[in-house]
């Protein structure tokens, strides 16, 4: 296979494209997607053939499953809300306080649990607790 001038990408060392980027039409993209769907097609060979990502036609395939690849798809299919952008009605009145981390530690150690099991291991818990969460912990833990 030989490579045209066009076909020539720049890269950097490590293989990255460093040139600018084709730009693919609407038309391109679902013709590109369509061979992918004929039976025995490998993503791969298309997106070869073409000179595409293998990762970007996936990415087309996932749009045109959603939809938003058909012509007129992102263009007018929405209609427009009008929108006003006022001032806030309620402002903060004053900054919110940082509380120092030591502070936040300590709070976390006073409001929670330690449990010891007979079998040395042993379950700290601080904040909100699931109790059936908790339960089958701990019996995971009596049972080594």
């Amino acid at each position: 296979m030989s490579t045209s001038e066009e076909d020539t990408v720049a890269t950097d060392s490590l293989g990255r494209r460093t040139g600018p980027r084709r730009p693919h039409s609407l038309e391109e993209k679902l013709q590109i997607v369509k061979e992918t769907h004929v039976v025995g097609a490998s993503v791969s060979t298309v997106a070869r053939r073409h000179n595409v990502n293998p990762n970007q036609v996936f990415a087309w395939r996932q749009l045109y499953r959603q939809g938003l690849l058909k012509p007129g798809a992102s263009a007018g299919s929405s209609p427009l809300l009008p929108v006003k952008v006022s001032t806030p009605t309620v402002l903060p009145t004053e900054r919110a306080r940082r509380i120092p981390r030591e502070m936040v530690v300590a709070e976390r150690r006073s409001s929670g649990i330690e449990i010891k099991l007979a079998n040395g291991h042993s379950v700290a818990v601080y904040g909100r607790v699931d109790a059936k969460a908790l339960a089958r912990v701990i019996d995971v833990l009596v049972r080594r």
